[in-house]
C-alpha cells in the first residue's frame, strides 16, 4: 500500500504543468467554404489541454445545420521535453438551406473561438467549388531605390494533402532575384477553412531605375481529394484520389528610384547600418607584439554583396597585415541582415601613444531620404617598450662610449641592450676574485681572458635551427631562429627592431616573415632566398670586441 502511494506521488510530480494548465486557445475551422446544398462538411474545433468530450457545447448548430456524428480525439506532443496536450472535436454538418450563415463562436473555460461566415450555394453551382490551392504574394515596399533590397513573399495555400508539386519563382527583367532562407511550413485559417501554408521569401535588387514589372509566381502539382463530393474520408466514407492542380499569383509593379546625385561614397542603401570594433582593449600592448583588430559591419535589409571592403588605416610606426574580408547573410524574423567582418593584425615597431583613425561608412536611409554615416570613433592606445628594449625604442647603432680611465678591464655600454653591461660586471667580479687569489699565492699568475656566452647555443646550433625552420617553411620559427642566430653572432641578445636597425639588408626578410606569420592572404615566401640572405649578413664587421682582462702584473 505504501509503495502504491509513493508511486502515485511520483506520477503526480512527473505530470507536466501544461496538462494541468487552463485552456488558453480555441480554434474552429471547416474543410469547405462555400458548401453546396445537401453537401456534408466537417467542422473541427481544437482546444489546448486534455479535456472531457462534454467540454464543447454544439447545441447552437442545430438551428441552421443538420448535425451528424461527432468524433473526439486527444493528442500529446513533446518538443524539447516540453509536453503539450490537445483535444479536438470533428462534427459532421449539412446546411438546411441556401444562403449565408454564421457558425457561432465556441466557448471553453471562458476562451472563445472566432465565428465562421459560411456560404451555402445551390447544388451543381460553379460557386460551390472550394479553393483547393491558391497563391498570395506581397512586397515590402512599392517604391525602392536602385540597389535597395526588396522583399517579395509568396504564400502557397493548400486545402488538400499535397502529393507533389513545384513552386516557381516570378519572372522579371532589370533586377536580380534570390531566395532568402528556407521555406516556412505553417497553417492558417481563411474564410473558416484551415490551409497548409508554404511561405517563401525572395530578395529582389533592381539594377535600373524606372518601373519594375514582377511576373506571377506559379504552382503546378497533384493533391489528394475525396472520392465522393458529399462524403468525407475523415469519417471513413469513400476513398481519396489524386487531382492535378495549378495556380498563379497576380503580377505586380514597383517604382525604382535612381541614386541621388548628391550622394557621396560607395552606394549602400539599407534600413540601418552599424559598425562594431574588437581589438582586445584590456590587453597591455608592447612593441613587436601583434594587435588583432576585428571590425564588423552590419546592414539591415541589405545583401552582403552590397557591402564594400573596409579600409582600416593604422598609425605611423605600425605594420598592417589585413586578412580577407568575410561576408554572410543572416535571416532573422523575416529580415535579412548583411554582415562583413574585417580582421587586421597591427604590429607596433616603437613605443608611445598612438591614435587609431576613425572609420566611416556612408549609407543612404530610404525612409528619411538622406545620407548617413556609420562611425567608429578614433581610439587612443598606449604601446609599451618590449622587455629587451630601453625606454627609447628608436634603434641606435652600436658605437663605443667614452671610457673613463680605470685600473682593470674596461666595459663598453651600448644602446643595443644590457648584455655588455652584464659582461663588465662579470669581469669585475673575476678581477676581485683574482686579486684575492694573488694575495694568497706565492706567484701572481696572469688571468686568462674569459668570454661569457649569451646563451647555451653555439653559432652552429642556431644556424642549424634556422636552416631547419626554413626547410619546413615555418615563418614563425624562422623569425625566431633569425633573432637567435644574429644575437649569438653579435654576442648579445638583440630584438627584431635592433636587427632591423643594424642590418638593413635583413629588413626585407624580417618583413616577409612577419607578413607570412600574421596575414592569411600573404603568398608563401621564398625561404631559400631568405636563408641565403641571413647567412650572408656581415655580422663580424658590426660586432663589438669584448675587452679582455689586463695583466695584474704588467712588469
Amino acid at each position: 500500500m505504501v509503495k502504491k502511494a509513493i508511486l502515485l506521488f511520483l506520477l503526480m510530480l512527473l505530470t507536466p504543468l501544461s496538462a494541468l494548465a487552463a485552456v488558453t486557445k480555441v480554434d474552429a475551422s471547416v474543410d469547405k467554404n462555400p458548401v453546396m446544398e445537401g453537401e456534408y462538411f466537417v467542422l473541427t474545433v481544437t482546444a489546448d489541454g486534455n479535456l472531457d468530450a462534454s467540454a464543447l457545447n454544439t447545441s447552437a448548430l442545430g438551428k441552421d445545420f443538420v448535425v451528424g456524428r461527432t468524433s473526439v480525439g486527444h493528442s500529446t506532443q513533446i518538443v524539447n521535453f516540453d509536453t503539450s496536450k490537445q483535444t479536438s472535436w470533428q462534427i459532421l454538418l449539412a446546411p438546411k438551406q441556401i444562403g449565408n450563415f454564421t457558425i457561432p463562436a465556441f466557448s471553453i473555460d471562458g476562451v472563445k473561438s472566432q465565428p465562421i461566415s459560411l456560404k451555402v450555394v445551390k447544388a451543381g453551382s460553379d460557386a460551390g467549388q472550394s479553393k483547393l490551392v491558391f497563391i498570395d504574394t506581397s512586397l515590402s515596399a512599392n517604391k525602392v531605390y536602385v540597389g535597395q533590397l526588396l522583399l517579395y513573399k509568396v504564400k502557397l495555400y493548400l486545402g488538400a494533402d499535397l502529393q507533389r508539386g513545384v513552386l516557381n519563382a516570378p519572372t522579371l527583367n532589370g533586377a536580380e532575384l534570390k531566395q532568402l532562407g528556407e521555406d516556412q511550413d505553417k497553417q492558417e485559417i481563411v474564410d473558416g477553412k484551415r490551409y497548409r501554408v508554404i511561405e517563401r521569401t525572395y530578395g529582389i535588387t533592381a539594377t535600373d531605375a524606372g518601373t519594375l514589372n514582377i511576373g506571377p509566381a506559379t504552382f503546378q502539382g497533384d493533391v489528394m481529394v475525396n472520392g465522393n463530393g458529399n462524403r468525407d474520408s475523415l469519417f471513413g466514407f469513400g476513398f481519396g484520389d489524386s487531382r492535378m492542380v495549378q495556380t498563379a499569383s497576380k503580377s505586380l509593379r514597383v517604382e525604382i528610384l535612381p541614386k541621388p546625385a548628391h550622394y557621396q561614397g560607395k552606394w549602400l542603401v539599407a534600413d540601418l547600418v552599424s559598425l562594431h570594433d574588437i581589438y582586445g582593449k584590456q590587453q597591455q600592448y608592447q612593441v613587436g607584439t601583434p594587435i588583432t583588430r576585428t571590425v564588423t559591419l552590419l546592414a539591415s535589409n541589405a545583401e552582403d554583396t552590397a557591402l564594400a571592403d573596409l579600409t582600416i588605416q593604422v598609425p605611423d610606426g605600425f605594420k598592417a597585415y589585413p586578412e580577407k574580408a568575410q561576408r554572410e547573410n543572416i535571416v532573422r524574423n523575416g529580415q535579412l541582415v548583411a554582415k562583413l567582418t574585417q580582421t587586421i593584425a597591427m604590429v607596433p615597431s616603437k613605443a608611445g601613444t598612438f591614435t587609431l583613425p576613425e572609420i566611416r561608412v556612408p549609407w543612404w536611409n530610404p525612409h528619411l531620404r538622406k545620407q548617413e554615416y556609420a562611425l567608429l570613433p578614433a581610439q587612443v592606445i598606449e604601446v609599451a617598450p618590449a622587455p629587451s628594449q630601453t625606454a627609447d625604442l628608436t634603434p641606435v647603432a652600436t658605437t663605443p662610449q667614452p671610457q673613463t680611465p680605470a685600473v682593470g678591464p674596461q666595459t663598453v655600454v651600448t644602446a643595443a641592450g644590457y648584455w655588455p653591461l652584464l659582461t663588465g660586471v662579470f669581469a669585475l667580479l673575476w678581477l676581485i676574485t683574482l686579486i684575492l687569489w694573488r694575495r694568497a699565492a706565492t706567484q701572481a699568475p696572469r688571468v686568462p681572458h674569459v668570454a661569457v656566452a649569451p646563451n647555451s647555443h653555439s653559432t652552429a646550433d642556431t644556424k642549424a635551427v634556422l636552416t631547419q625552420a626554413c626547410r619546413e617553411r615555418s615563418a614563425s620559427r624562422a623569425l625566431m631562429a633569425l633573432q637567435q642566430h644574429i644575437s649569438e653572432q653579435m654576442g648579445s641578445p638583440l630584438s627584431l627592431a635592433d636587427i632591423r636597425s643594424q642590418f638593413p639588408e635583413l629588413q626585407a626578410s624580417i618583413d616577409t616573415l612577419q607578413g607570412a606569420g600574421y596575414s592569411r592572404d600573404s603568398s608563401a615566401p621564398d625561404f631559400d632566398a631568405i636563408l641565403k640572405t641571413i647567412l650572408a649578413a656581415k655580422v663580424a664587421a658590426r660586432r663589438q670586441p669584448t675587452p679582455g682582462l689586463a695583466p695584474l702584473n704588467p712588469h
